[in-house]
């Protein structure tokens, strides 16, 4: 079988990865030099520990084992086992944590609460101010600006494998093809358009009422923290964001505790993970309405920054780089991703929201189980 896989983001790249580990052939398009939007744009978390249950947390389990299993067969992915911790500074936080660990599913996702000191033995970087933290065993991490670059190594030694970037998808030309905009038209026995939070000109003409909307968010990187974070790192604030936390014990933190005015201005979390260098990756923001913002503002910043350095007791290192980013996000948020046959032999396979990183490789088997592959 030969497959052409539309995007070379995590998601794209995921579909190339389980075509050719089924024996197919794979043509990779891209319409950049290089992926650029949210598969590089993130944390590299691979974080089960929010997860909704039912689909959703199946899914990011399933994704966990294969990226454990994909991170030991290609080693610059840099896949961690690192688990992560969100510390707790009041009751009503404290009661959530509690909430969580009374979930069905508690145990699926490795939830234990630990008390700071406690806390600190798992990970000694976190010499602030909390009470208790709530620790979640499965949580993971990878290199996100990097790991579609291993990926692609290790595909191309198969010899089944060819990257085309600097090519955009401009139309279908029939059962499995399509043309780009070099004029050559690519034919297989399957296309999967995985274009991320691009959702324009080829996709909007196939789907002209996609089910899909784009988020946007701010991020940035510090310099090296001159010590190991050993964990990821979240805050009470993600107790509001991810739907793992919903319990009454979060209505009345919902109800009790406002956030922060900039918080909740820019709808934040702190979410906070180690890169192999050392810095740190820090955000994030959430914008839903369009047009976008084209600027990014400093208060979210200074609020992470704050946020970030009471938990770690110690001054934040020098910010390297800031930047802003959009995904695709399914309207309907309890849907894992938006998956739908758009032309014979086509499918789009889009909108996994901030789930893409964690759920790529397990989104991508089900297309290819789906699909017959």
């Amino acid at each position: 079988m030969r497959v052409i896989v539309v995007g070379g983001g995590v998601v794209g790249t995921m579909h190339a990865w389980q075509a050719v580990q089924r024996g197919h052939e794979v043509v990779q398009i891209e319409r950049e030099a290089e992926a650029r939007g949210a598969s590089l744009r993130n944390f590299g978390q691979i974080w089960v520990s929010g997860r909704a249950g039912g689909e959703e947390l199946d899914t990011a389990l399933r994704a966990r084992e294969l990226w454990e299993r994909i991170g030991a067969e290609v080693p610059g992915l840099g896949f961690r086992a690192n688990g992560s911790l969100t510390p707790v500074r009041t009751d009503r936080e404290y009661a959530v944590a509690e909430a969580a660990l009374a979930r069905p599913d508690a145990a699926a996702r490795g939830y234990k609460l630990v008390t700071a000191d406690e806390a600190r033995q798992i990970n000694p970087a976190l010499r602030g101010a909390f009470e208790a933290a709530l620790w979640c065993e499965r949580d993971a991490a990878v290199e996100p600006r990097t790991a579609q670059l291993h990926l692609r190594e290790t595909l191309r030694a198969t010899g089944r494998y060819t990257f085309l970037p600097g090519r955009e998808v401009r139309e279908v030309t029939g059962p499995g093809a399509v043309r780009d905009d070099h004029g050559d038209v690519h034919r297989g026995d399957a296309v999967v358009l995985a274009t991320g939070a691009w959702l324009s000109g080829l996709v909007r003409e196939l789907v002209p009422d996609l089910p899909v909307r784009r988020v946007r968010l701010q991020m940035m990187q510090t310099a090296p923290l001159g010590e190991r974070l050993t964990t990821s790192v979240a805050d009470a604030d993600s107790f509001r964001y991810y739907p793992a936390y919903k319990s009454p014990a979060l209505d009345a933190l919902n109800a009790g505790q406002d956030q922060a005015p900039t918080a909740a201005a820019h709808k934040m979390q702190l979410l906070m993970v180690q890169r192999r260098d050392g810095g740190l990756t820090i955000g994030d923001t959430h914008e839903y309405e369009h047009p976008f913002a084209f600027d990014t503002l400093e208060d979210p910043y200074e609020h992470l920054t704050g946020v970030v350095e009471g938990f770690l007791g110690r001054p934040l290192p020098r910010i390297r780089r800031r930047w802003a980013g959009v995904y695709a996000q399914c309207t309907d948020t309890t849907r894992v991703v938006h998956r739908q046959q758009v032309a014979d032999g086509v499918w789009l396979v889009t909108g996994p929201g901030g789930r893409g990183m964690t759920c790529s490789p397990a989104i991508a088997e089900t297309t290819a189980n789906e699909l017959g592959w």
